[in-house]
């Protein structure tokens, strides 16, 4: 079956955003779960990272409807992603 995916960006609060999809269409997390920045191996990671980014949304993924992948992340200005609202 085909997959449609839409691929959003937050400034920190996709978490908040994505419990609440989760509770509108009631689907699971996909790719087990909600990945963190902090889940990165130590080779990926960045090695300044605050712990504050460390607990941002690397990637999370959601199932609402025929196929449509929900997926999102947080865009931490502080590694260079500042997130402009209207903006693709």
């Amino acid at each position: 079956m085909a997959r449609t995916s839409i691929y959003l960006n937050f400034p920190g609060n996709t978490e908040e955003a994505f419990l609440f999809y989760k509770s509108v269409f009631r689907g699971d997390f996909g790719n087990d779960g909600i990945a963190r920045f902090g889940d990165l191996t130590q080779d990926e990671q960045i090695s300044d990272m605050s712990e504050a980014v460390k607990n941002m949304i690397l990637h999370v993924e959601l199932e609402i409807t025929g196929g449509l992948i929900l997926m999102g992340t947080d865009a931490p200005e502080q590694m260079g992603f500042p997130v402009k609202q209207g903006k693709m």
